[in-house]
């Protein structure tokens, strides 16, 4: 993960209080939502998604460097999937506030009506069900987030899959057949 893990996400949930501060819930995502579903690969950050109007990033950016923080405003193009990213740079590590906002807030939306798995007892860092984290990895596309479910889902072999492919179709996302070929050529 980063150089120092834990105080990156002792990090992340200060950050997370701020943001809420400002009526903004989050949501972990990325690498550390895959570790606590079970499937640990290397990252270099925390991503923390949000579900805000685009023309709100520059608020909650001024927000943190108002309590410390060094960040960066990545804004959204016409075609961005993303409604801007926050880097927040800190001697932890990297933080990175991902917003869906304008762009896919369903999906964040729903996930804080799943189920509630914290990223640490410690922590009020609330991480992704694992419907969403795999709609999530739909969204993002590509060949590394494919292998990213495929593996996620054979490290929780409990998983309903016809319910995680209920809540793919709900959004209108492909791939999932996909990914069933590729579990199913997998065993």
């Amino acid at each position: 993960m980063t150089p120092d893990a834990d105080a990156n996400l002792v990090e992340a949930d200060r950050i997370s209080a701020i943001l809420g501060s400002c009526q903004v819930r989050v949501l972990v995502i990325g690498a550390v939502a895959l570790a606590a579903h079970r499937y640990i690969r290397a990252t270099l950050d925390i991503d923390l998604g949000v579900n805000v109007a685009v023309r709100e990033m520059k608020g909650l950016e001024e927000r943190l460097r108002t309590e410390g923080y060094v960040t960066v405003l990545h804004e959204p193009d016409g075609d961005d999937p993303l409604g801007g990213v926050i880097d927040v740079c800190g001697a932890s590590g990297l933080i990175q506030i991902v917003n869906f906002g304008d762009r896919f807030p369903a999906v964040i939306q729903d996930a804080f009506e799943g189920e509630v798995i914290l990223v640490r007892p410690d922590l009020t860092l609330r991480v992704v069900p694992l419907p969403q984290l795999v709609v999530l990895k739909l969204y993002a596309g590509g060949v590394k987030s494919l292998a990213d479910i495929v593996e996620l889902l054979r490290r929780n072999p409990e998983a309903d899959l016809q319910e995680i492919g209920k809540v793919c179709r709900k959004y209108r996302l492909r791939g999932w057949n996909r990914v069933l070929a590729e579990l199913e050529q997998g065993l």
